[in-house]
């Protein structure tokens, strides 16, 4: 675990970057985003009387490749994130438990934020010194590696703050994030457009998946580590300091396509309880399911496709009725494509 204190408008800068970034339309169909613009600004747009932050980093480093089933394309691969329990409520409770002694201690204010509230963490925890905000726009750990999440406390008190992180002495000029992207996703260092982006495409976007990236999706199924993985500071991350709650559920570690294609709703949300993963929903999840199905080169898998392909949703048929058109192509031309 990492933790680290800022002046609460430390990360302002990043305001202006952000207003960029969505008036570019690189945040696609992320609404949310554009809506709280004005609170994503600055944490004093939200909370006028913050002075500082705390930002909290949690390892939630993999103990196996992210990359290992690449080549498996009977199995879909889900973001290693997503493989253990829902973030969101055990960095919450970390979070909880730290401002409740602060608030005993010194009797001061504080507001708690993990992921879902307009706050940047990123840009904070990086003002902070936990990390920094590498090429891929996620934040970089001498210690951890690419892999953490992150929360933030605002409080009312005057604290001390950290020595920054300073992104520019850090990465130098690696680019093996920016080359590992499967769609070109970035438009350049420290810049995304999320509209081309595998773990936008499978996650956030609700529709069909742009016939252009389907290719590139290869098994992937719920997000993409590929610039995450192959960060070179990653050789430092230590998998035993990760926190157990996030350690990969079998079940979710390599899923069987075929298992996935038959779940109906209630099985989804049984299979999904305590994930992330069921925010999206099952008829995300079996858009994607079929994707990977039609890049998988398996014929097997024609009786789980055909299943779908008089669903009433238009968007699940499509899929469905490409991704059989794809496994009647010969394998040499599907390789071409």
């Amino acid at each position: 675990m990492a933790c680290g204190f800022a002046r609460a408008d430390a990360a302002d800068a990043a305001g202006l970057e952000i207003k960029r970034w969505l008036e570019a339309g690189h945040h696609g169909t992320m609404g949310w985003m554009e809506s709280r613009m004005h609170h994503r600004v600055s944490p004093l747009a939200l909370w006028p009387e913050a002075k500082s932050a705390i930002a909290l980093g949690m390892s939630y480093a993999p103990t196996t490749n992210p990359l290992a089933l690449a080549e498996r394309q009977e199995l879909g691969r889900i973001s290693v994130y997503a493989q253990g329990g829902d973030y969101h409520k055990t960095v919450k409770k970390a979070l909880k438990a730290l401002g409740r002694w602060l608030a005993e201690e010194a009797g001061c204010e504080l507001k708690v934020f993990v992921d879902t509230a307009p706050v940047m963490e990123k840009p904070l925890a990086q003002a902070a010194g936990i990390g920094w905000q590498g090429k891929h726009t996620n934040l970089v750990s001498r210690e951890h590696g690419s892999w953490m999440f992150l929360g933030v406390i605002l409080t009312s008190l005057d604290l001390e703050p950290d020595t920054p992180a300073d992104h520019g002495q850090h990465c130098g000029s690696c680019s093996r994030c920016l080359d590992a992207c499967p769609t070109q996703a970035f438009v350049g260092p420290h810049r995304i457009d999320a509209r081309r982006c595998i773990s936008y495409l499978t996650i956030e976007h609700d529709g069909a998946i742009p016939e252009k990236f389907r290719r590139a999706m290869g098994n992937r199924i719920y997000g993409c580590d590929d610039c995450l993985a192959v960060c070179p500071w990653n050789s430092f991350a230590d998998a035993a300091a990760a926190n157990r709650a996030f350690l990969p559920r079998v079940e979710l570690a390599a899923p069987r396509l075929a298992d996935l294609l038959a779940l109906d709703d209630a099985a989804f949300r049984e299979m999904f309880s305590g994930s992330p993963i069921k925010r999206i929903g099952i008829k995300r999840m079996i858009r994607n399911c079929l994707i990977a199905a039609g890049n998988s080169g398996n014929a097997a898998l024609v009786p789980s496709i055909e299943r779908h392909s008089g669903d009433p949703d238009p968007v699940i048929a499509e899929a469905a009725r490409w991704a059989l058109d794809q496994l009647a192509r010969p394998r040499a031309e599907m390789q071409a494509a």
